[in-house]
């Protein structure tokens, strides 16, 4: 046991601003009333406790800290009355302090040893000014003295958590400080206030309210006498696990930081520093596994299988045998006999992991995921690891749980934002639907099926941009590329023949020569899969064969193959360019039409779907059934009606003006067709769209799909043409209110002055048809 003075703050001075007075009276107090009560043979010994303080020294002496040396044999009997007999001080963190913990004067081996190591002082962790100490020992005396001289309770506890890294072992260790003021007296100077629970419970359990606490009862009205006890408890492993929870509860960090911070907590629950862990969910796509995720980094085994290019089939293959047979697998030395047998460990040693080993995780039953423990040494898994381990398991499965969820719904997100979002204007309806199909499950129906979700009565819009002879483009760009890759086949023949002289190499040149006759006409899609065969079975062997034997020949080969890249080869190139021109437009209007709906459901919800063809098309459906909650009138159909004729003009001058940022020229053509019955759509689960129910309203999406290529009547003019809105329509009612809207958009400048209205070629199953077009002025600045 140790006597020396310790300071418990890295400043020797007083903080606390209050009087203290280090007596041993409140402790006899104590052992007089045991004495009283005690039955056993406890009473005993307290009476000779109690007449050695009487014989050695007086009971109501004020004691110097400095001269605790003098009192060694009665300290050491207050140790032994306060710590249970079979305690080593060598490993028990025990210390007497002054009344407000500021010096210990009285300390065990282990915590004398403990404090001279941490000289900085115990009570500085996590307060790094001398102010938050200062504030921690005023929280400690009243505390005291609203419990001791008022009877208010709080619910803030005399403790501490204190951390440091062990130099050793290099690992973060936490204690717990206690200090417990059963043997603490408060005297007060003179008359209490009075205080009321109501004033001062505001007060009662947080730092904020010191200063209120400071006016209302000055400390130095107080006195403390007596001594406190402070114990260290080492809470290291339950802090660790505490540290999990936290992090499963509160996290606020992404995915990455969350493992990271949990592989830290594992070590140390290791309290090894030689040991790593690695953890890895079992993130599926269609059952199939995957791990090129954020969640996989964590994991040993994966980032070497990266850094050591381990096929993804092998992988997939290790991990589908594993599921099959989850077991825990350990390694403690990887050498080449193990390798052999078990190959994954290749690129382990690879990474200089020298023992290896993994634990199924389970969550309600089912494996979600694997832990790892490795280390870059030679070591044994030991059962005292494994059990420290087990007691983290039921957490490590909700993290990988949560992983495997967080996963699928961003995945179900993806597609629900990208293929089939269900929009805000019906959405209701859905969720009114889910919930019947919930309710009648509660009911234990049997086979219930869901509802099919319809909406009655919706008066529909359709529009499509499409780009001008896109088939045709896509025809001459093919054929353009044929052509410069036939000529340069030509050129590389050409080059060879100086060097190599065989008559095959004219039969090459003579082959290609045909080739590039046929593809200048016309070219079937069973003349370009014949050419394929052609270039990979006959010119690709050919070549290479001189590539590899002949290298002086080689650049010219390899200029050659590298036209063969989809990529980057020139053997693409205008079938790059077009598509990449294509994808420029229809991404513009796309785009378009995103921002540009916000302004048609602020006038009245309805439902907006768009369809990816060479060009854009697009569904409207707007009625009172998709909004019962608010009135539906004529006038929002117009209004939508209006809109739509607009944002075509917007668009043709949009796709306009691309022409300088696209590497192939292309036109768009802008159809609307006009429906003025009501119709009726349901949502169809298999193809996961909304479609037309019954014979009538089959007949509005016939002829929908049919007037795009439509002839103007007695001519062989397409309708649709570049720079020109084409409104298809049936009634000359339908003519009259769009002719209102064109000239409205005319006196507005959007429109040109140059309106038609035609009649149309018969279709199959339709006739009637008519048709006003108008042109879009490109002029116009809006």
């Amino acid at each position: 046991m140790h006597t020396e003075v310790l300071n418990i703050s890295k400043n020797d001075c007083n903080v606390c601003q209050v009087e203290t007075c280090l007596t041993f009276d409140p402790f006899v107090a104590h052992l007089q009333e045991r004495v009283k009560t005690e039955k056993t043979l406890k009473s005993e010994f307290y009476k000779y406790v109690l007449n050695k303080f009487e014989t050695d020294l007086c009971i109501d002496l004020e004691v110097n800290p400095d001269y605790a040396e003098m009192y060694r044999g009665t300290l050491e009997l207050i140790y032994s009355i306060l710590t249970p007999p079979i305690l080593n001080e060598k490993e028990f963190f025990w210390a007497l302090s002054t009344p407000v913990p500021e010096k210990i004067f009285f300390s065990t081996e282990a915590f004398f040893e403990f404090h001279s190591s941490h000289h900085s002082g115990l009570y500085a962790v996590n307060m790094p000014d001398q102010d938050l100490f200062a504030q921690r020992q005023k929280r400690f005396i009243y505390n005291l003295i609203l419990e001791r001289m008022y009877g208010f309770s709080t619910i803030l506890r005399n403790e501490l958590l204190y951390s440091y890294v062990d130099p050793d072992t290099k690992l973060t260790r936490y204690y717990n400080i206690f200090t417990n003021p059963q043997f603490v007296n408060v005297v007060a100077k003179g008359e209490l206030p009075v205080l009321s629970f109501e004033a001062i419970e505001p007060y009662l359990n947080d730092f904020e309210g010191i200063d209120v606490l400071e006016r209302i009862l000055p400390l130095s009205n107080f006195k403390f006498e007596g001594f406190s006890v402070i114990t260290l408890t080492d809470v290291t492993l339950p802090h660790a696990m505490e540290s999990i929870r936290n992090e499963l509860v509160n996290h606020s960090s992404n995915e990455t930081e969350q493992y990271e911070h949990i592989i830290n907590s594992l070590k140390t629950l290791s309290e090894d520093p030689a040991i790593e862990f690695g953890l890895m969910p079992f993130l599926t796509v269609n059952n199939r596994p995957i791990f090129d995720t954020d969640e996989c980094s964590q994991s040993v085994l994966m980032s070497s299988a990266k850094k050591y290019s381990m096929a993804e089939e092998t992988f997939v293959a290790i991990a589908d045998d594993y599921n099959r047979n989850p077991k825990p697998i350990f390694f403690n030395v990887i050498n080449d006999e193990k390798t052999i047998k078990f190959p994954f460990l290749k690129v382990l040693k690879q990474s200089g992991v020298k023992s290896y080993g993994i634990f199924p995780v389970y969550y309600n039953k089912k494996n979600v995921g694997i832990l790892e423990v490795y280390a870059y040494k030679e070591i044994a898994f030991y059962e005292k690891l494994l059990s420290k381990l087990q007691t983290a398991m039921p957490l490590i499965a909700q993290l990988l749980q949560n992983s495997i969820d967080q996963f699928n719904d961003r995945i179900e997100r993806i597609i629900k934002d990208k293929f089939t979002s269900l929009q805000p204007s019906v959405q209701w309806k859905f969720n009114e639907v889910a919930w019947e199909y919930l309710k009648s499950g509660n009911k234990k129906r049997k086979n219930q099926e869901i509802e099919t979700v319809v909406f009655d009565n919706v008066y529909p819009l359709f529009g499509a941009i499409d780009i001008r002879n896109s088939t045709i483009e896509r025809n001459t760009a093919l054929q353009d590329d044929l052509k410069g890759f036939l000529t340069l086949v030509m050129e590389t023949l050409a080059k060879l023949k100086k060097h190599i002289h065989l008559r095959l190499i004219d039969n090459l040149v003579f082959k290609c020569d045909e080739w590039l006759q046929k593809v200048s006409g016309f070219i079937t899609t069973n003349d370009e899969l014949t050419l394929d065969g052609f270039v990979k079975d006959e010119l690709n062997p050919f070549l290479e064969h001189f590539r590899q034997n002949y290298p002086d020949e080689k650049p010219v080969i390899d200029k050659y193959f590298a036209a063969l890249s989809e990529d980057t080869g020139l053997s693409y190139a205008n079938r790059r360019n077009l598509e990449n021109s294509m994808q420029l437009i229809n991404n513009s209007i796309n785009h378009y039409l995103e921002v540009a709906q916000d302004e048609v459901q602020e006038s009245y919800p309805c439902y907006f779907e768009k369809f990816r063809t060479d060009g854009v098309e697009y569904d409207i459906y707007i009625g009172q059934s998709i909004a019962p909650s608010r009135v539906f009138d004529l006038l929002y159909l117009k209004n939508i009606r209006l809109w739509q004729l607009r944002s075509m003009a917007e668009i043709a001058r949009l796709t306009n003006s691309l022409t300088d940022q696209i590497s192939h020229p292309l036109q768009t053509t802008q159809l609307i067709f006009i429906h003025s019955n009501p119709i009726q759509i349901s949502f169809r689960n298999d193809e996961r769209r909304f479609d037309v129910e019954g014979a009538y309203n089959i007949r509005y999406e016939v002829v929908k799909k049919r007037i795009d290529k439509v002839l103007i009547a007695g001519t062989v003019e397409r309708l649709t043409q570049p720079g020109k809105i084409a409104m298809v329509y049936f009634n000359a009612n339908e003519a009259t209110e769009y002719h209102e809207y064109i000239k409205y958009l005319q006196d507005s400048h959007i429109l040109n002055n140059d309106l038609e209205y035609l009649d149309l070629e018969e279709l199959q199953g339709v006739t009637g048809l008519k048709a006003l077009r108008v042109g879009v002025n490109y002029d116009f600045k809006s």
